[in-house]
């Protein structure tokens, strides 16, 4: 699939327009056809074939055009071009949090700051605060974001780990010397980041495996080739390792090789106490293997019942599974519905209409509209007289939809004194209100803990959206006392929210985990701003699994008439 290269290559171009200072009209165009192609469940290339491209919203004759000379040749002329008055470290630069279009030209204008290398130089040697409106603050700041630039450049955020490995396994195992196939790693344990991807395969043939998978038009360059494993890098320079067992140990070796390396090492040692061995060719007693074909026997042959990949991160899980109470975790077929998200009444690139028409494909009994407030102007947050038309839309599509309900709601801002951005006048008419923090992040712990207590106090709030207002590679969670929030959500009956979006994951596992124990409800919503993006509730419902959580403990797996918002 090209459609992440070429989102990628229409954002690069909506950034060098802006940094050119060209029509803004022409740099949204851009802007929202990257976010459009990115989100497309479809491969980009069938759509060509099939003559449908230009049905994609925001795609017009000349996009469609530029469209089919990156799938045909892997690169656009008019980007080449458009590089040639820009230095290629600019580019990147603006992937460091806080830099944006205008930073970066003023940055290159005035002191010839040309890629991250000499703008972390520059901000460290104090060579930045003399720029009009920049002073030392903003220097920490940038050093900062550089610092989260780094890190998210060792990793790969969930979703893209997952695209990238499904793109293999779905190639590798029409292969008919294949015989199971399956991720391993941290990518099947469902962690937020992964550093690379490992994939397992069973087969008495590896050497045609490894053929295969060298041979795959998705990669680059061949870093290891060896009779049983090899490694690759994608053209996205995301490494790939293949390994090939037999099938007798190939649940030996998907356990040891998913990991975690702390349960592997608990496992080991419950099987030395039971006088047997457990390595990743099988559990053996003696010299003879017992065990070692799935999983599910090991475990069995433990004396466990089995614990799910996500649990395996010696969280207790094992002690869990000798007593018999491991929980039983919510899956995706219990979401009824989604509580977060927003169309192009506000920041959203879908109408309620294509919403609603994907929330009935996922089998959901209701969706919530929850388009941004008035305060939050560069989201196109919602006046009064825009609020009654949207109330409206969703009457007429109630009307026309019998078999989901529709929910008129917003995501309200929370202002830097707690206050809301709405009265509670307006408040009231709606079916479901979030609360969130889109501004202020870097005020004292006990400031945000206050902005958020005095949300949940509020009788018209029902979810506080991403509560840590923490961005995967671009923002850390703000600090916030977890105790007092988690009390203030349990005494007022104030969801919190696992944001599946997967720069977010905001609840994360460990915070999910704590919240379920101080016996808070969780909502697991998409915060979505395309239709396409109501499938990402996959990703938060493993944040939801890695955290312990059952159907019991998840709002919004209660059926519509059954749904209880504050």
């Amino acid at each position: 699939m090209k459609n992440k290269l070429i989102a990628e290559i229409f954002r690069d171009i909506a950034d060098i327009l802006e940094i050119k200072g060209e029509n803004p009209f022409r740099i949204r165009a851009y802007e929202r056809a990257s976010q459009n192609i990115e989100s497309l469940p479809d491969d980009v290339e069938v759509l060509i074939r099939e003559n449908t491209l230009k049905d994609v919203d925001g795609i017009g004759k000349d996009l469609e055009e530029k469209i089919k000379e990156i799938v045909s040749t892997g690169k656009l002329k008019y980007m080449e071009e458009l590089k040639k008055d820009i230095p290629e470290g600019l580019i990147e630069m603006l992937n460091v949090p806080g830099i944006g279009p205008k930073t970066a030209k003023l940055l290159y204008e005035k002191l010839d700051i040309q890629d991250v290398v000499m703008l972390e130089r520059m901000a460290a040697a104090g060579k930045i605060r003399g720029l009009e409106g920049m002073g030392e603050k903003t220097e920490e700041n940038i050093l900062a974001g550089i610092e989260l630039f780094k890190k998210s450049r060792e990793k790969l955020d969930l979703k893209t780990a997952a695209d990238v490995a499904e793109g293999f396994v779905s190639k590798l195992k029409k292969l008919k010397e294949a015989k199971k196939i399956s991720p391993a790693g941290s990518l099947r344990r469902m962690k937020e980041a992964v550093r690379d991807i490992d994939i397992l395969i069973s087969s008495n043939k590896p050497q045609n495996i490894m053929a295969a998978f060298t041979a795959l038009p998705d990669v680059k360059d061949v870093v290891a080739k060896g009779p049983i494993k090899s490694s690759v890098l994608t053209k996205d320079n995301i490494q790939v390792d293949v390994r090939v067992v037999d099938e007798s140990s190939y649940g030996a070796s998907l356990m040891y090789f998913t990991g975690s390396k702390e349960h592997n090492i608990k496992l080991r040692q419950l099987a030395i106490k039971n006088n047997l061995k457990l390595n990743e060719y099988g559990l053996f007693k003696g010299e003879k293997r017992i065990a070692g074909k799935t999983e599910e026997e090991i475990y069995e042959a433990l004396d466990l019942s089995y614990i799910e990949p996500e649990l395996r991160e010696d969280r207790g899980e094992v002690e869990a599974s000798l007593k018999g109470k491991l929980p039983d975790l919510v899956k995706i077929e219990d979401i009824k519905g989604d509580l977060h998200a927003h169309s192009t009444w506000s920041d959203g690139g879908s109408s309620i209409e294509e919403i609603v028409i994907k929330a009935r494909e996922l089998g959901y009994e209701y969706i919530a509209i929850t388009d941004h407030s008035q305060g939050l102007k560069i989201a196109g947050g919602l006046n009064a007289r825009e609020l009654d038309l949207k109330r409206k839309d969703i009457k007429k599509l109630n009307k026309k939809y019998k078999d989901i309900k529709i929910l008129f709601g917003s995501e309200v801002d929370i202002d830097s004194d707690g206050n809301l951005d709405y009265p509670d006048s307006v408040l009231r008419e709606m079916d479901v209100v979030i609360a969130a923090i889109h501004a202020g992040f870097k005020q004292s712990s006990a400031s945000i803990t206050k902005r958020i207590i005095k949300a949940c106090q509020n009788k018209y709030i029902s979810i506080i959206a991403h509560p840590t207002g923490r961005l995967w590679g671009s923002r850390d969670a703000y600090d916030m006392n977890f105790e007092e929030v988690f009390k203030a959500a349990k005494d007022t009956n104030t969801a919190l929210e696992i944001n599946s979006f997967p720069q977010r994951l905001d609840l994360n596992d460990v915070n999910s985990r704590m919240a379920k124990e101080a016996g808070v409800k969780i909502v697991i919503n998409t915060d979505s701003h395309v239709a396409e993006h109501l499938s990402m509730m996959k990703f938060g419902v493993a944040v939801a699994r890695r955290a312990w959580l059952e159907k019991k403990d998840v709002l919004n797996t209660a059926p519509f008439s059954k749904l209880k918002l504050k």
